[in-house]
């Protein structure tokens, strides 16, 4: 064997040992089975859980300090009758005095609030899996996790209890999770993923069951939980959730409306939902934001039917972006797995309508996604997307692959074909090796999109422009300061340069920014911005912005900032002040102003956005919300507020609302005053 020959062996046997081999040695669990339900009241009693194996290994810090263990202990307790997962976790604290919690809103940010975790890998494809949180004050936070941790649905919501109490000893949380809610394989002896994880705000210490890991929900990095004994599933295999929706305005025009979901579940791994009218009605509006660029924004889908499920078709080039499809008159999704494959689907139509409210007629989408496990957490997949208006169709079909050769080094890539009748079968394709660790990530990525491909993808994807052979590249280091006024200090740096197929230039761009956070709470961020763009002209532009606020880490915060620079050959001054404050664990506010002044201003962009939020809880099931916010630049005024009552949470609920003016960003809606009221029943 020559030389050469023993140099690609060895080669290829590092590579595939990389992909395929040893791994980090995870901890290990096994369930006790309980004969009898313990009371989920946070209080942990032994004649409840006596028998129960108790995890007390110290916890390893994801952050400040990376690979140490934790200085506060927490003890875990897991178990499982025939239909539900019992776990119990002991949060020690020195200082209880000290223990902090603002958020009672479901699925709202608990990352300042003394709070834990429960994670599980249903499957063991160490790639996807479910997180259950709640903080001291048992405020629910689910959420689906996908592509091993990169990507989190926090929209997908179950029917789950928990408690909490605060004790001398720190506090104590329980978790009841049914098996009905979850998917996975049926069968005597079954072992799953599982982590745990702790957030003690006033220290910023997020710490790990297991641990160390280089992201905190990576789902290869979980330990392992022994002994299930799961039967199939006994519950009903579907649910219905239909409601009805009364509206009248300020013209006494009334409108009544009906429709629902409904969802069947035939084994726990198979997920099929339909939608007959959905109602868009009172979806919160999209917020206003300044857009200093000359391309689309990307703006976040808030409705329910397309929100669950969505981290299945999360991609860097998103060959899917739901808000293409407007007000739909059904849809229908499935959803699976099979063996180390994953699956999902999408059918959906829509009545078009042009900006004069005129019918221009009807389009029909269909989506269709494929993952395939590999080892370490890696993947490979398939998506294909299209929309058909008569006898037209546009969209694409490509695979997508995230690869993990060890715990720090991964790569991401793309390759699909877009079909249309102006991008004639154009390509699009990008390949991003990275480095990523608890403190550290690096990346270099190239992009190649093909002309005249963007009208066709955008018919169903995002794309913001096409005709560019791309480079970009960022690296940012977080520095943990163990004493001292200091506590952290990140630098980025990003640079990005592309040109078109032609070899013409289009545009360069370097961004630096330097953020500094003091344990007094305060902290200084220093953003600088350099770039060149190629429109109808060449353009230089710059900005430099400096921000500074305060945080007390337990629900009550703000900041302000101010930018000056060159935009599009104007002059600009940009100013803001962001406030968030909670009022004990029952009234939140939120307040944000922009003023963003352009000289000369040709076409009158100068602009002050508000926004208003507020919410008052009588408890985590009764609420009241209040939005209000305003765009100068479009005469924009937006004003909904709502009273809830999830009288069987988190599906069945009562509202009673107001609404003026609703509408996408940089738009303006001409919906007058509106009462609404709805009903959600569960069957």
């Amino acid at each position: 064997m020559s030389r050469r020959l023993h140099h690609c062996v060895a080669v290829a046997a590092v590579l595939f040992v990389s992909i395929t081999g040893h791994t980090a040695e995870r901890p290990t669990a096994a369930v006790s089975a309980l004969e009898q339900s313990p009371e989920i009241d946070g209080i942990i009693s032994e004649e409840e859980w006596r028998g129960v194996a108790i995890l007390d290994q110290p916890f390893i810090q994801f952050e400040p300090e990376p690979g140490q263990p934790s200085p506060f202990r927490t003890v875990v307790r897991i178990a499982q009758t025939e239909t539900a997962l019992y776990v119990a976790i002991e949060a020690h604290d020195p200082n209880p005095e000290r223990l902090a919690a603002a958020i009672t809103r479901r699925d709202g940010d608990m990352g300042q609030d003394d709070s834990v975790v429960v994670m599980v890998d249903t499957f063991s494809d160490r790639r996807t899996g479910y997180l259950f949180a709640t903080n001291l004050l048992a405020t629910q936070y689910d959420a689906r996790l996908a592509d091993n941790g990169r990507t989190v649905d926090d929209l997908w919501d179950a029917e789950w209890r928990c408690a909490a109490q605060r004790t001398d000893a720190g506090w104590i949380a329980e978790f009841e999770i049914p098996f009905s809610v979850l998917r996975f394989r049926s069968g005597d002896d079954q072992t799953w993923g599982l982590n745990f994880a702790r957030t003690v705000p006033r220290r910023l210490e997020t710490s790990l069951w297991s641990g160390p890991t280089e992201d905190a929900w990576r789902v290869s990095s979980f330990g392992t939980l022994s002994g299930l004994q799961l039967q199939k599933r006994a519950d009903k295999t579907w649910m219905a959730i239909p409601y009805g929706l009364a509206m009248v305005n300020d013209a006494g025009d009334t409108n009544f409306e009906v429709g629902g979901d409904f969802r069947w579940r035939p084994s726990s791994a198979i997920g099929v939902d339909l939608a007959v009218n959905p109602d868009f009605a009172l979806i919160e509006a999209d917020v206003e934001v300044i857009n200093l660029t000359r391309y689309e924004l990307f703006i976040p889908e808030k409705r329910p039917f397309f929100l669950e499920g969505s981290e299945r078709y999360s991609q860097r080039i998103r060959q899917f972006y739901s808000r293409r499809i407007g007000d739909i008159t059904w849809g229908g999704k499935a959803t699976g797995t099979a063996g180390k494959m994953e699956y999902g689907a999408i059918v959906t139509s829509e009545d078009r309508t042009d900006r004069s409210g005129g019918e221009t007629g009807r389009a029909d989408y269909g989506i269709v996604r494929l993952q395939y496990s590999l080892p370490r957490g890696s993947n490979v997949g398939f998506l294909g997307s299209n929309r058909r208006i008569g006898d037209t169709d546009q969209g694409s079909v490509g695979f997508d692959t995230t690869l993990f050769f060890t715990e720090t080094l991964g790569m991401t890539g793309q390759f699909l074909r877009v079909n249309g009748p102006t991008a004639d079968g154009g390509l699009a394709w990008f390949l991003r090796p990275a480095y990523d660790s608890a403190t550290t990530h690096f990346h270099i990525r190239y992009t190649n999109l093909d002309q005249n491909i963007k009208d066709d993808f955008n018919a169903v994807g995002f794309l913001r422009d096409d005709n560019r052979r791309e480079f970009d590249t960022n690296i940012n280091h977080t520095f943990w300061i163990s004493k001292g006024a200091m506590e952290k200090i990140r630098p980025s740096v990003n640079y990005n340069r592309f040109y078109s197929q032609d070899g013409e230039l289009r545009s360069w761009e370097l961004d630096g920014e330097i953020d500094l956070v003091f344990r007094s709470g305060w902290e200084i961020e220093l953003e600088v911005t350099d770039e060149y763009e190629v429109f109808e002209k060449g353009f230089r532009n710059n900005l430099v912005r400096l921000e500074t606020g305060w945080d007390s880490r337990d629900g009550r915060s703000f900041k302000v900032f101010a930018g000056t620079g060159v935009n599009f050959d104007s002059d600009l001054r940009l100013y803001g002040a962001e406030i968030e404050w909670a009022f004990g664990d029952r009234l939140r506010l939120e307040y944000s102003a922009t003023w963003l002044e352009l000289d000369p201003d040709p076409e009158h962009e100068t602009t002050w956005i508000h926004v208003f939020n507020g919410v008052y809880y009588f408890n985590p099931d009764l609420f009241i919300k209040l939005f209000l916010q305003t765009n100068t630049a479009v005469d924009k005024l937006n004003i909904q507020a709502v009273w809830v009552w999830r009288f069987k949470p988190p599906f069945g609920s009562f509202q009673v609302a107001y609404q003026r003016g609703t509408s996408e960003v940089g738009e303006v809606s001409s919906q007058g005053d509106t009462l609404f009221t709805k009903l959600s029943w569960v069957f």
